[in-house]
């Protein structure tokens, strides 16, 4: 899916295009976003900005925003991807569109847990009702973008590996574990499915990244740490060194 294999994970308000730019020596893919595209979306994200000490992307075109960043990346050495929010399936697809105009990567976020978001019906709500999320999945897949599912470990209730194996009968080609502090249902998520797991939470340098490889990740992704270069480069040389991989420095 991407090579090296290793990921920038979208962070509210700050994952666009320039700050993908900025790691893409370092890095597979970077996900910008999220962002809220449909009204439920965009007005628990209007009310976090407001309530909370928060950023968010808001562009008055949410759709409009993805096509720009994503055209800003038409010549960096990095697989784009975008994390989309939507209450309601049709502006998914739409973004899908858009996605697959400049190959990019689409991925659902079923992972914010914020009280706002999920009072809407996005974020890790959509876990608790696989079904809508699978048919998130299948209407981005129709509309010809790769699929990746952004997922949250420790959700009560949550079987997190039938969880990916229902998105990946209905078409995903990648789910994106944040582990929490439970690493090994990457193993779980893993052995469950042939999706290629990207690993997420905590990723530091070789040791931290190593242990999601050994639990059969296929990439690891940074988050909080993704302007770090000296951070991402200790992660793309353990990701190399796994998968048997001679790479130049960058």
């Amino acid at each position: 899916m991407f090579e090296p294999r290793v990921a920038l994970a979208s962070l509210s308000g700050e994952a666009d295009a320039a700050w993908a730019r900025a790691a893409a020596d370092h890095v597979g893919a970077a996900f910008l976003g999220g962002i809220a595209l449909d009204e439920p979306a965009r007005a628990a994200a209007r009310e976090m900005v407001a309530d909370r000490d928060r950023e968010e992307f808001l562009p008055a075109d949410p759709i409009a925003f993805v096509e720009r960043e994503l055209a800003a990346l038409a010549d960096a050495p990095v697989r784009p991807a975008f994390n989309v929010r939507s209450a309601t399936v049709d502006p998914v697809r739409e973004a899908a569109r858009a996605c697959a105009r400049h190959g990019a990567i689409l991925e659902i976020n079923a992972h914010c847990r914020q009280a706002e978001l999920c009072a809407a019906g996005c974020g890790e709500t959509l876990l608790a009702d696989v079904d809508r999320l699978a048919r998130y999945v299948e209407a981005a897949v129709d509309a010809g973008a790769a699929v990746s599912v952004k997922v949250r470990a420790e959700v009560d209730g949550v079987d997190l590996p039938a969880t990916a194996a229902r998105i990946e009968r209905a078409g995903a080609d990648a789910v994106h574990v944040d582990a929490m502090d439970s690493e090994a249902v990457v193993a779980d998520v893993a052995r469950a499915t042939d999706l290629f797991v990207i690993a997420n939470n905590g990723v530091r340098g070789r040791e931290t990244a190593r242990e999601y490889l050994r639990y059969g990740a296929d990439a690891v992704s940074v988050g909080r740490a993704s302007d770090r270069p000296a951070v991402l480069e200790r992660v793309r040389a353990a990701t190399a060194e796994w998968f048997g991989r001679r790479e130049a420095p960058a």
